[in-house]
C-alpha cells in the first residue's frame, strides 16, 4: 500500500481508502453486521488506514460499526467522519447549525468509543446558516480536542475560497470517478494551489465501474444507490459500455481485478490523495486494497481518460 501526506496535515493515509455508507444497512440494501466488522478489519490487514463514515449513513450506525471494528486498533486507523447532514425518515437533512454541529460530534465520539476523531468534515453546506457561525464552532471544537484537522465535502469553488479565509482545511472530499469529473475544471485546481488533499467519494460511479454487470440490474428494494448515481439510467448506462470493456481489457491485461483499475485512475489524477471505495466483504475490501500496490502506465490513464470525455461530451 502506497501512502500520502493529506493536505498540509500530518495524517500519513492509504492512497486506498474505506467508505462506510453501505454499512449504514439503509442505501446499498441491508448489511449484516458481523461481515460488515469483518470487512473492515480485512481493510485494515490489507493496508487501508482511512476509514470514512458520517452521521447520515444509517442515522449513526455505520458509526457504530466502525467503533466496533477498530476497538483495540485505534492506533492502526485515521479515523474520518462528518457533520452537517443526518437523516429524517427516508429524507437528509443539511444543517450546520453551531448546537447541532456539537451535538453531532459528541454523538460520534460515543458512537465510535474513541476520544479524538482524526478529520473531521462538514458533510453538505448549509445555505440557511452563516458559515463562519459553523466554522466558529467547528473551532471551539478543536480547541476543545475534539478532533484533530477540519476537511470539507461537497463544496464548490467558491465555498472552498470562503472557508480558507477563515481557517485550515486540510481535504475535500468531493465526488469524482471516471463517470463524473466536474472537479477538474474548477474545483481540483483550486486544491492543488492551496494544499488541499482530495478525497474522492464514488470512485466506482456507485459499482457501475466494478464491471460486474452484464446487463442493466434491477436493484433490491432496500438498494437506494441509484437515487443518488444517475449511471443505472440512460443514457449513462448505454454510453458506459465502451468504458467498462476497456476497463476490462486492461484488468485483464494486469491480471487485476476490473475495479483496481477505476481506482487507480482515480488515485493517480494530480492532486488526487485518497480514491475511497465501499466495500460489503472481507473480499471486496482485500481486492480494493490491492490498488495501492501497482500503477497503470501513463498511455492506460490517457486511454481511459479519452474513453471517459466521450462518455461525459
Amino acid at each position: 500500500m502506497e501512502y500520502k501526506k493529506l493536505g498540509a496535515s500530518d495524517l500519513e493515509v492509504s492512497v486506498v481508502g474505506l467508505g462506510t455508507w453501505a454499512m449504514g444497512s439503509d442505501f446499498y440494501g441491508k448489511t449484516e453486521d458481523s461481515k460488515s466488522i469483518l470487512t473492515i478489519q480485512q481493510a485494515i490487514d490489507s493496508g487501508i488506514n482511512l476509514i470514512d463514515t458520517a452521521p447520515a449513513y444509517g442515522g449513526g450506525h455505520s458509526e457504530e460499526v466502525v467503533g466496533k471494528a477498530i476497538e483495540g486498533r485505534r492506533d492502526d486507523v485515521i479515523i474520518a467522519t462528518k457533520c452537517g447532514a443526518y437523516r429524517k425518515g427516508e429524507e437528509f437533512v443539511k444543517s450546520l447549525k453551531p448546537e447541532l454541529i456539537r451535538k453531532q460530534l459528541e454523538d460520534s465520539l460515543t458512537r465510535l468509543n474513541v476520544e479524538v476523531i482524526d478529520l473531521y468534515q462538514i458533510h453538505w453546506p448549509d445555505k440557511e446558516t452563516p458559515l463562519e457561525d459553523s466554522v466558529n464552532e467547528l473551532l471551539k471544537l478543536k480547541k476543545e480536542g475534539k478532533f484533530k484537522y477540519l476537511g470539507i465535502s461537497n463544496f464548490d469553488e467558491d465555498l472552498i475560497s470562503e472557508i480558507i479565509e477563515m481557517t485550515d482545511i486540510v481535504s475535500l472530499q468531493p465526488q469524482y470517478s471516471l463517470l463524473s469529473r466536474d472537479i477538474e475544471e474548477d474545483i481540483l485546481p483550486c486544491c492543488i494551489e492551496n494544499n488541499i488533499g482530495v478525497i474522492s467519494y464514488g470512485s466506482l460511479g456507485g459499482g457501475i465501474l466494478t464491471g460486474k454487470y452484464n446487463q442493466k440490474p434491477v436493484l433490491g428494494q432496500d438498494d437506494k444507490r441509484d437515487t443518488f448515481y444517475p449511471f443505472y439510467d440512460n443514457p449513462y448506462w448505454d454510453k458506459t459500455q465502451s468504458l467498462i470493456n476497456l476497463l476490462k481489457e486492461i484488468a485483464h491485461k494486469h491480471e487485476k481485478p476490473v475495479p483496481n483499475v477505476a481506482i487507480n485512475w482515480i488515485r493517480q489524477q494530480q492532486g488526487v490523495t485518497t480514491a475511497l471505495v465501499g466495500a460489503k466483504t472481507p473480499k471486496q475490501a482485500e481486492q480494493n486494497a490491492a490498488a495501492g500496490g501497482w500503477k497503470l502506465s501513463e498511455d492506460e490513464l490517457e486511454e481511459l481518460s479519452k474513453a471517459s470525455k466521450n462518455i461525459l461530451g
